[in-house]
């Protein structure tokens, strides 16, 4: 291990041996914490090439359990996005996409941050169950095209070990390392292709178009590297998608998206997404061909009525699809007022989402409970003009004493005096 450590120290290329050697041995714990910070520390300053990203990438899958999709009929196609404020577009991504024709068979987890993960979003619908069995889901995914569960079994233990030493030892922010974390998990979970998500912006892991722009090529090379077929967009997080922020607030956006009756940006974000899903599925020659397919499941019902199906074959009240006011309910509904007129020129995702996670919408340790019920409903977006009085959000809370998050509010949603011209949501197609 000293070795590979002074190799990497002096920034020379890892051979497959020994990435393969350092993570059977950290995950077997015959190599001890202190020896992988100093080789984490090595690949933070000196990176490493795509195919040293492809082999670590590979060592993580191989650390534990694979998922065997085999027996899904179709080219099975996995999305992933790397998080931001207000993003539910898997909740309509996935149906929109089976109802195409091309399988989702998704594996989610919970969140840490603003809201839940996709999980915490499902199980805001009473009666929801994220757990089938291998059989059951391989089952529902033949016949339905779509089952969306919470991950099984032991996958990627190494990457596991690997982000809590990262955290602890100032080397998260490393794009290698960041990549081959991502990519190790959507490879172990079995899908064919792989359509990526990486945010850019205020609201975003990745702050500057730069170091998305580094990363979704890292993560694009790796997956061509390992056989599957990859793709990235990268878009902006530089205000909340859509307008809902909050597990119940946001499965009713997902509903209205599937109407046909969402928010602008989230709707077309999940048009492009889904596009490069249907033609990596095999199911459509070009993007645009794909488009017209999914605006024609929307338009027909098709898509709503299949997130129904799933929500009804996975233990869930689909009369929800027709009546989110069965969805949990905050208690208040409370108007956050703008403090003078003008244009908004500016919203601080991170800020905004933080507001929401102090109502209960989301977890700051894994330990936290989630109140499904609250959050944020932005009434306003970058751009739009606003009059002193009138609500730049309307705050879904179980308790009424939020005079906190209404400061935050608005200390974090600027008006100016200008015109301002909306962000780009689609700033590059890689792959």
């Amino acid at each position: 291990m000293v070795d590979i450590i002074e190799k990497k120290r002096d920034g020379e290329e890892l051979s497959k041996e020994e990435i393969a050697f350092f993570i059977d041995g950290y995950t077997n714990e015959t190599i001890p914490d202190y020896q992988v910070s100093a080789l984490l520390m090595a690949i933070y300053f000196n990176g490493m090439t795509a195919e040293e990203q492809g082999h670590l990438t590979l060592a993580m899958v191989q650390s534990g359990d694979q998922i065997d999709l085999s027996a899904i009929n179709g080219i099975k196609v996995d999305k992933h996005s790397t998080g931001g404020v207000g993003d539910t577009t898997t909740l309509i991504l996935a149906p929109l996409v089976a109802a195409c024709g091309v399988p989702v068979a998704k594996m989610s987890g919970r969140g840490l941050g603003h809201t839940g993960g996709t999980l915490d979003k499902l199980e805001a619908i009473e009666g929801f169950h994220i757990e089938l069995t291998e059989d059951q889901f391989v089952k529902q995914v033949n016949e339905l095209k779509l089952a969306v569960i919470g991950q099984s079994g032991n996958l990627t233990p190494a990457d596991k070990k690997l982000y809590a030493l990262r955290d602890v030892t100032a080397t998260v922010n490393s794009i290698p390392l960041i990549a081959s974390s991502i990519m190790s998990k959507k490879i172990a979970a079995g899908a064919n292709a792989i359509v990526l998500d990486v945010k850019t912006g205020d609201g975003a892991f990745m702050k500057t178009i730069e170091d998305a722009e580094a990363l979704a090529n890292s993560m694009v090379a790796i997956g061509e590297q390992v056989g599957r077929h990859t793709m990235a967009v990268i878009s902006d997080m530089s205000q909340p998608l859509g307008y809902a922020i909050g597990n119940a607030l946001e499965v009713k956006e997902a509903i209205d998206t599937l109407k046909g009756e969402g928010p602008e940006d989230l709707t077309e974000l999940c048009y492009v997404l889904g596009s490069k899903m249907i033609v990596a599925g095999g199911k459509a020659e070009s993007e645009e061909e794909a488009r017209q397919m999914l605006e024609a499941v929307i338009q027909d019902g098709s898509a709503l009525e299949l997130f129904g199906r799933m929500i009804e074959e996975q233990g869930g009240d689909s009369k929800i699809i027709h009546d989110p006011s069965l969805l949990a309910q905050a208690d208040f509904q409370i108007e956050v007022p703008a403090l003078k007129s003008g244009t908004i020129s500016q919203m601080d995702a991170d800020d905004i989402g933080v507001a929401a996670m102090m109502l209960g919408a989301g977890r700051a340790t894994k330990e936290d409970t989630i109140d499904l019920a609250v959050g944020i409903v932005l009434t306003k977006k970058i751009g739009d003009a606003v009059v002193e009085g009138e609500p730049l959000a309307i705050i879904h809370s179980n308790n009424e004493n939020v005079e906190k998050t209404i400061s935050m509010l608005q200390n974090h949603i600027h008006i100016t005096e200008e015109v301002q011209t909306k962000p780009a949501l689609i700033i590059k197609a890689i792959g």
